[in-house]
């Protein structure tokens, strides 16, 4: 079993990042393969609302979306992380979440999620919340911990001191861990996935 997790900094080896190889490390002793996925410091295009990836099965913009997406598919859970930028997730990640479960929402679907995010001092809860949202209307089994997802600091380093925020994300991995195994026992117990009724979409008007 493998798990993907997406550092949504603009810094590599910043605060989100020390968080993610926290987490990355417990997978591992718990025997899962895990992955760091850097989005980089280029500018993530946001949505345009084309509606083409319904043909294409895939977004229209040939970048880090579909990039991941690829590697998605042979991925059994998720961990996105974001530093926390004026209450709000980065720059980056946002666009790029909206378009991944967009184009390849589906894909996603009966999978284990998770929101991580680092902030010096305040607007975690709202962006651990903002990030969230993608997966509880996916059909994703959202995981959590002893306490919101979450690490305090400036730089790498302040990360080291937070020791109740590191221990949140061995939690976490732990957590991930037992869902993943047991998904994976009932699968092969024969534990059919969930039945679904004809998605019926509507708005205020009609």
């Amino acid at each position: 079993m493998k798990v993907l997790l997406v550092n949504g900094s603009p810094n590599e080896k910043g605060c989100t990042n020390r968080a993610l190889e926290e987490v990355k490390s417990e997978l591992v002793k718990n025997g899962l393969e895990a992955e760091i996925f850097w989005l980089g410091k280029s500018a993530m295009q946001g949505c345009i609302a084309c509606g083409k990836c319904r043909i294409l099965k895939k977004c229209v913009f040939e970048d880090k979306v579909n990039e991941f997406a690829k590697t998605a598919e042979s991925a059994d859970g998720f961990v996105f992380g974001s530093p926390v930028y004026y209450s709000g997730a980065s720059g980056s990640i946002v666009p790029f979440m909206n378009r991944l479960f967009y184009s390849h929402g589906k894909e996603f679907k009966y999978k284990a999620a998770a929101t991580v995010v680092s902030c010096r001092r305040g607007g975690a809860t709202m962006t651990f919340a903002e990030l969230n949202q993608h997966y509880l209307m996916n059909n994703m089994f959202v995981v959590g911990s002893q306490y919101w997802n979450q690490v305090h600091g400036f730089t790498a380093e302040d990360v080291e001191k937070d020791e109740e925020g590191l221990q949140t994300m061995r939690t976490l991995a732990r957590n991930t861990a037992w869902l993943l195994k047991n998904i994976e026992a009932g699968k092969k117990a024969g534990v059919a996935l969930p039945e679904h009724e004809r998605h019926i979409q509507t708005d205020f008007i009609r």
